[in-house]
């Protein structure tokens, strides 16, 4: 075994952020080491928390990580932020809120840029948490940028997605629209102190009676008010009523399944856009895009002899 993977099985910290950065830069060793670190995930529980920005996602992670401390849990927060368009680096936003956690060796945060990525979720957010399970946290939270419709990948990465609407904003509808209803497994109203928030409730409900018609769980609608801390408990406990449903449901292991298997299709995929930026920037093929650039040849036509060549065996012309 790789000395870094015994490290994190002996929670080490710094060899467990080392370990991020290679995944996040995609290092061989990285990979290497996540199939060491395999056999030691599956215990923590994960939680995707998602929703339109100004929902109070941060203020609800923040609250969430003073009471599972409190408890006595160890957490690992993922918060995945908009990457810069001008530097390419992540706008730590969240790092910068809960900085009161930072010091906890109980709490590892980490930041990740989305790097272009449409999901709401950096592309190596699932690697991320597979390393943090190894290192032994106990619950596992991811924060998503809220983006909208693409926030359905979380759903793909975690046990358990809570969507966090607010009171005033419209947000039901536009999730409803987006699909996004149908994925969440909790509906947290956060600053259910504000006016709106019993009018919130009652359309997430009736929208409930329209999507949630069969058997099997139906997702609670609770109300936050995430900056006194109010409600933060039930969140949780709710979340522990989920995952054991997914312990009893057969529906608990297909959907682990979906979601191992919707991991390995875009790992191919971010791998397979490298490599064909790759093989189009090669002399090979300067001539013929050349063409496709000016209009004298058509995209779909090379694309499918480029295929059909590669479907051969072959590599360049």
């Amino acid at each position: 075994m790789h000395p870094i993977a015994k490290q994190i099985i002996g929670g080490d910290t710094r060899a467990c952020a080392k370990a991020i950065t290679w995944i996040e830069e995609e290092k061989p060793e990285g990979f290497e080491l996540l199939r060491e670190l395999t056999p030691y995930t599956g215990r923590a529980v994960t939680v995707g928390i998602t929703g339109a920005p100004g929902a109070g996602k941060s203020t609800l992670v923040d609250a969430l990580i003073s009471l599972l401390r409190g408890k006595g849990f160890s957490l690992g927060i993922i918060a995945v932020d908009p990457t810069s368009p001008f530097t390419g680096g992540a706008i730590l936003g969240d790092r910068i809120r809960m900085q009161r956690h930072a010091t906890d060796r109980g709490v590892f945060i980490r930041s990740m840029g989305t790097r272009g990525n449409l999901g709401g979720l950096s592309y190596h957010t699932q690697g991320a948490m597979q390393i943090l399970d190894a290192y032994g946290c106990d619950v596992i939270l991811v924060e998503t940028v809220g983006v909208g419709q693409s926030e359905v990948k979380v759903m793909e990465a975690v046990d358990t997605t809570l969507l966090v609407l607010s009171p005033g904003t419209g947000d039901v509808v536009q999730a409803f629209k987006a699909g996004i209803m149908e994925i969440a497994d909790l509906f947290v109203v956060n600053k259910a102190d504000l006016p709106g928030t019993e009018k919130l409730v009652a359309q997430v409900n009736a929208m409930l009676d329209i999507t949630k018609t069969g058997k099997g769980w139906r997702p609670p609608v609770l109300k936050t008010v995430g900056s006194r801390g109010e409600g933060i408990l039930m969140v949780w406990e709710k979340i522990l009523e989920h995952r054991a449903s997914l312990e009893e449901e057969p529906d608990g292991e297909t959907r682990r399944r979906r979601r191992r298997m919707a991991e390995l299709k875009e790992i191919l995929r971010r791998f397979l856009d490298q490599w064909v930026e790759e093989l189009l920037s090669s002399p090979d093929y300067q001539g013929r895009i050349k063409d496709v650039e000016e209009g004298k040849e058509s995209p779909y036509f090379l694309a499918g002899q480029i295929l059909n060549h590669l479907k051969r065996g072959g590599g360049g012309e």
